[in-house]
């Protein structure tokens, strides 16, 4: 059989699929490295707000069009986090 699954094809159409697959409710939990994000950890004078080690992993907690909302320290945290914001929580590697 041929043909695509709006879940595996990625890009716009894997994002659009992934949202309303929990509507606005699910959220989703990956790894990440600190330095990957270590820009977004700046204030507004341009200075790290936290000392956290390059190599460390955080778990950002992603909206399900993608829009990260909220970086953690652990992964346990995250998922706290979303369920008692009423988010369903998922986990993607």
């Amino acid at each position: 059989m041929t043909g695509h699954n709006n879940m595996t094809d990625g890009g716009e159409s894997n994002t659009q699929a992934f949202a309303q697959l929990g509507g606005k409710n699910l959220v989703y939990v990956r790894p990440v490295m600190a330095r990957d994000v270590m820009g977004d950890l700046l204030d507004d004078e341009n200075e790290l707000d936290v000392d956290i080690p390059a190599e460390t992993i955080l778990y950002a907690l992603h909206a399900a069009d993608g829009a990260r909302i909220a970086l953690m320290g652990n992964r346990d945290l995250a998922f706290a986090a979303a369920r008692q914001n009423e988010m369903t929580p998922v986990s993607v590697h």
